[in-house]
């Protein structure tokens, strides 16, 4: 991985994102969610639910990973990010990442109590491509 540009192009690419939390029995608990709304630097913003599982359980413990992969005919290549997910209620990002079709969820629209951005911030990641593995610190890349 060498910048930031690349790390986000590949994420944009990809369909289906996983974002794990910790249990309170400090068991790693995955999940498959739609790509991140807003990427920006190194922070992904995803809408969810605020009464999810995964809401409450990054409330008590906010240290995550995230996770995607491109599965080719004859390549694959992943790209796990390691940091923390902080649960935003502020109606500013709430707005800013709103798409249409979120009414389905949100009944209440971009005020609903049940909507709530998830702000991970990633601080440093792992890439498998070409038949090798590179880790990496996100403040190394440019």
């Amino acid at each position: 991985m060498k910048t930031k540009e690349e790390l986000t192009a590949f994420i944009q690419k990809q369909k289906t994102a996983f974002l794990s939390s910790v249990d309170e029995e400090g068991f790693p608990n995955i999940k498959a969610m739609f790509t991140p709304r807003k990427i920006d630097g190194s922070c992904l913003y995803f809408s969810t639910n605020t009464s999810s599982m995964r809401t409450q359980q990054f409330m008590q413990n906010p240290k995550a990973c995230f996770y995607v992969y491109h599965r080719g005919r004859f390549k694959y290549e992943g790209l796990m990010l390691t940091g923390t997910v902080e649960v935003l209620q502020d109606e500013e990002i709430k707005k800013e990442i709103w798409c249409t079709g979120d009414s389905i969820y949100y009944k209440q629209g971009v005020s609903d109590p049940d909507y709530c951005v998830l702000k991970f911030t990633a601080v440093k990641g792992r890439r498998y491509r070409n038949l090798k593995s590179e880790s990496f610190q996100i403040a190394d890349l440019a």
